[in-house]
């Protein structure tokens, strides 16, 4: 078992622990750190023994914890939050259907090439290379996610349907659950090999005792969720706080809500990534009962252990 794995098991039992834990590994400024400097950190770890006594940050936010290969600094979960801030502020503007679908492409695909990087890592395809197989299918939930979020403004435009009944449901209510959703989709599309042809289960000891579907299931089933939370909050707080704001007239101008619109969709972002990232443990745990005939006979742990990605 990798180390951090080992250590998100030790001291991320609770959801208060990982969200003080992600909220060190988010820091920014751990992207400043070199790859030369990061494999001598890691080694250092690795050679020293030191799991639970060690920060995790240079290791945990740049070295995928399967393959063991440094993660491209756009895609490490520091870079997330200021690459995503502007991409969610662009599509949440709802002004035109090839606007909102170009913004909502390009967001999607980020986010998608972020899972592709931090999934698990410990699936096998026999067919042809996974990650060809994970591209080819991210594509299609790209392209597919960016035209549901501008179905909507297609919708009412085609039809001219300009009431403030429909404005309030295409503008205000229909984004967030349909980002939300849409994020979830794409994290299911992008890793369906891992609950297709499963992936590594540990135990205790850190031994890998077989490949399970069913633990490859729970793991991309809870980051699909904590995506669309993470999204479909977004998007709705904000949307919510604003509509009040408008309606109080406490900015009085489009620009002065622009803005306070903006603030208010950093704020709520920069608060759920963390608290989305830690709903879940970063170690799953999966028990015994609930795997494969095969892996049952060959341990009698009661609980094993498996990367679940991000």
């Amino acid at each position: 078992m990798d180390a951090n794995l080992r250590f998100w098991r030790a001291e991320g039992q609770s959801f208060f622990q990982r969200f003080l834990l992600w909220a060190d590994v988010l820091d920014p400024l751990l992207l400043l750190k070199s790859s030369d400097e990061i494999r001598r950190t890691r080694l250092l770890l690795q050679n020293s023994g030191k799991t639970l006594s060690e920060p995790i940050q240079n290791d945990q936010s740049s070295v995928h914890p399967d393959t063991d290969k440094i993660i491209p600094v756009l895609f490490r979960p520091p870079a997330f939050l200021p690459i995503c801030l502007p991409l969610v502020i662009a599509s949440s503007l709802q002004l035109q259907a090839k606007q909102t679908f170009f913004s909502q492409f390009v967001f999607h695909t980020y986010t998608t090439g972020f899972t592709l990087f931090n999934g698990n890592g410990t699936v096998k395809v026999e067919e042809y290379p996974l990650q060809q197989k994970q591209i080819f299918y991210g594509l299609g939930a790209i392209s597919y996610a960016a035209c549901i979020g501008a179905l909507p403004l297609l919708f009412m435009n085609r039809y001219t349907l300009k009431s403030s009944v429909t404005q309030l449901v295409v503008k205000k209510l229909l984004p967030a659950p349909l980002l939300g959703l849409m994020s979830a989709f794409t994290v299911a599309v992008v890793r369906s090999p891992e609950f297709e042809n499963g992936i590594e289960v540990m135990d205790r000891n850190g031994k890998v005792v077989g490949v399970s579907q069913k633990a490859g299931e729970k793991a991309v089933k809870e980051t699909a969720l904590s995506r669309a939370v993470l999204f479909g909050t977004t998007f709705f707080l904000p949307a919510l706080l604003t509509y009040f704001v408008e309606r109080a007239k406490f900015a009085k101008t489009p620009r002065a809500l622009a803005s306070v619109r903006m603030f208010m969709i950093t704020s709520v972002l920069a608060g759920m990534l963390p608290v989305s990232l830690s709903m879940f443990p970063q170690c799953g745990e999966i028990k015994r009962t609930d795997l494969e005939p095969e892996i049952l006979s060959s341990t009698e742990e009661t609980e094993l252990f498996y990367n679940r990605g991000i």
